[in-house]
């Protein structure tokens, strides 16, 4: 059985830590309300010049998983200086990344290990040259698409673009809000309708077709970030 994102993931971290040299740390902002970059995996930008390429492991992945995230693939387009464009198949390792400016989406059963039974994963590639994401990788829960795991269909789109954006450089903005101590699942800031960023863990983003599948405004603030972050360093 091929090696989870869960376990790369882990490796990367112990492997690594980001170490901000002094003249970036009085340039780049790693979080905000309701938004956080991957900072433990060394992700602080994103690139204004190049394409981000979403490809597949499957002609039969592509077609399940490219409609959920054609929405939010057009909202960032239109509003942020990311470029995001939805490509074809390619062979995929989950052990590693692939090329440069690639979000790689396969299928896994439970990525995250069977003690979290219908989660997905998404990662960006760790400790990318001064920081700025050159892609990732995304391992969908292979129970959505057999229908093992009962999945709604509006938490399907967003859980497919929370780990699109996992893959570009966003975190889990979750934070202590009710003081208690403890940083818990859902715990993140909301609008006044109630409606927590995508980004939010485990998942989060609207419940209405009307808006299901795009980013609220924190999360577009966090990519916005990423492309401030690489302009105050003169990086393309």
């Amino acid at each position: 059985m091929r090696k989870t994102l869960a376990v790369a993931a882990a490796a990367a971290l112990a492997a690594c830590a980001l170490t901000a040299a002094p003249a970036q740390a009085a340039t780049i902002t790693t979080a905000g309300t309701g938004w956080k970059l991957t900072t433990q995996l060394g992700v602080t930008s994103a690139s204004p010049s190049q394409t981000y390429t979403v490809t597949y492991e499957s002609d039969a992945v592509r077609r399940f998983y490219a409609p959920q995230i054609q929405r939010a693939v057009d909202q960032i387009n239109a509003s942020t200086d990311l470029t995001i464009t939805i490509g074809g198949v390619e062979a995929m390792d989950p052990n590693k990344c692939g090329p440069e400016w690639h979000i790689q989406v396969m299928e896994l059963r439970n990525p995250m290990g069977d003690g979290h039974p219908g989660w997905s994963q998404g990662m960006p590639c760790p400790n990318p040259a001064q920081g700025m994401s050159r892609g990732g990788v995304v391992a969908m829960n292979s129970t959505y698409r057999s229908g093992e795991w009962n999945i709604k269909p509006e938490a399907l789109q967003n859980t497919a673009v929370h780990e699109m954006l996992h893959a570009a450089g966003l975190d889990h903005p979750n934070y202590d809000r009710n003081t208690n101590g403890t940083v818990e699942p859902y715990e993140c800031v909301a609008t006044s309708y109630g409606n927590r960023p995508v980004m939010c863990s485990p998942n989060g983003g609207y419940s209405t077709w009307n808006n299901v599948g795009r980013l609220t405004g924190y999360d577009i603030n966090g990519l916005n970030a990423l492309i401030s972050n690489a302009r105050a360093q003169g990086i393309e």
